[in-house]
């Protein structure tokens, strides 16, 4: 199974999560030249878990199932990194510029600069992955979000993150120590400001240090399908890791009990503005 819903099929709020980061099955066709261990430094660990309440609440939460090393699925389809392929791309291509630190839609680096394969990959490689993961992967985001606005005339979506507690090297923000949540709105472009804000005072009346789209805006599963004008609002939230677990081991810490319970109260709280 590529991906996983937790909760009900069929939303019971007009709320709808994902988590495309916290998968950890890795393929057999993954060839890396680096260790499962290494290629889990991209991954948001137990995301999907801090945010298990929402079935509680009546939200289904969509995780992917593979890692974020393998094919990002916050990316489109066509931010191919041509300097890992063999040969021309010939489907569409849009980069957003993350190819230049090596963090396209299939991984080219570790944050450390290091390669994760030994060589290029061919063209037919990387359709096989994007056939068989990212296209699975967003039509279920799509017909999540796509019922539950047919069913309530609107949808909020959250797209679920977690971030490194001190930007690495080769992040736009590379050095620099990070707040305890950043929530991406894509400069109030893809979900109510109002919403933002709202999600932005129950964390900071927490006691969280919340930034707004600093560093971090949110990108594709945020971009894609967002439309607030006809009531389809997506937001990123970015959580410190820092906050739930040790970034060098990638074990719980005992702040992720803690944590996991604010997150519940955090939807419980936006089930409530609905």
């Amino acid at each position: 199974m590529t991906f996983r819903i937790e909760g009900p099929r069929a939303a019971a709020i007009p709320l709808v999560l994902d988590s495309p980061h916290s998968g950890r099955r890795f393929p057999a066709d993954f060839d890396a030249a680096v260790s499962e261990q290494e290629l889990r430094e991209g991954e948001d660990c137990f995301v999907d878990e801090l945010y298990a309440g929402a079935a509680e609440l009546g939200a289904p939460l969509l995780s992917a199932q593979w890692p974020r090393t393998y094919l990002d699925p916050n990316r489109h389809p066509g931010d191919v990194d041509l300097d890992l392929i063999e040969g021309p791309w010939p489907g569409e291509y849009r980069p957003s510029g993350k190819a230049r630190f090596g963090k396209a839609l299939v991984w080219r680096t570790l944050e450390d600069g290091r390669n994760i394969y030994s060589g290029k990959l061919k063209v037919e490689a990387i359709q096989k992955r994007i056939r068989r993961y990212h296209e699975p992967y967003h039509e279920a985001i799509q017909k999540l979000l796509n019922e539950t606005h047919a069913r309530f005339g609107r949808v909020y979506h959250i797209n679920c993150h977690s971030m490194r507690s001190v930007a690495g090297r080769q992040s736009e923000d590379g050095g620099k120590a990070r707040a305890d949540f950043v929530l991406g709105d894509r400069d109030g472009t893809s979900c109510d400001p109002a919403f933002t804000e709202r999600v932005r005072a129950a964390l900071a009346g927490m006691g969280y240090d919340v930034k707004v789209n600093d560093p971090y805006k949110g990108v594709e599963l945020v971009r894609a399908y967002s439309d607030p004008k006809k009531g389809r609002h997506s937001l990123q939230i970015e959580i410190n890791k820092r906050l739930y677990m040790d970034e060098d081991t990638l074990e719980k810490s005992a702040g992720f009990a803690v944590l996991q319970k604010n997150l519940f109260n955090l939807l419980d709280a936006i089930k409530s503005s609905l």
